[in-house]
């Protein structure tokens, strides 16, 4: 007789299922940030890196979008 596995599969993307566990608000956060570290934010450090400098202009695009911290509301930020 085969057990009964009930645990839910793997998923690389989130192996700890962490976005489960997330508000709406908390994934608009996740979705927004993926969404730029992707798009915009890889090319660039992969060729700031190759060319040892550091693009400034990401600093003030991440504030843009709230993603420095200090807009957060919760999480110890004020």
């Amino acid at each position: 007789m085969a057990a009964s596995n009930s645990r839910a599969p793997f998923t690389r993307d989130d192996p700890l299922l962490l976005t489960d566990a997330l508000t709406d608000e908390e994934r608009l956060v996740q979705q927004t940030a993926q969404a730029y570290c992707q798009d915009r934010l890889l090319p660039r450090v992969l060729t700031a890196n190759r060319e040892e400098r550091f693009d400034r202009e990401i600093m003030s695009e991440m504030g843009e979008l709230g993603l420095l911290g200090c807009t957060i509301d919760g999480y110890g930020c004020v």
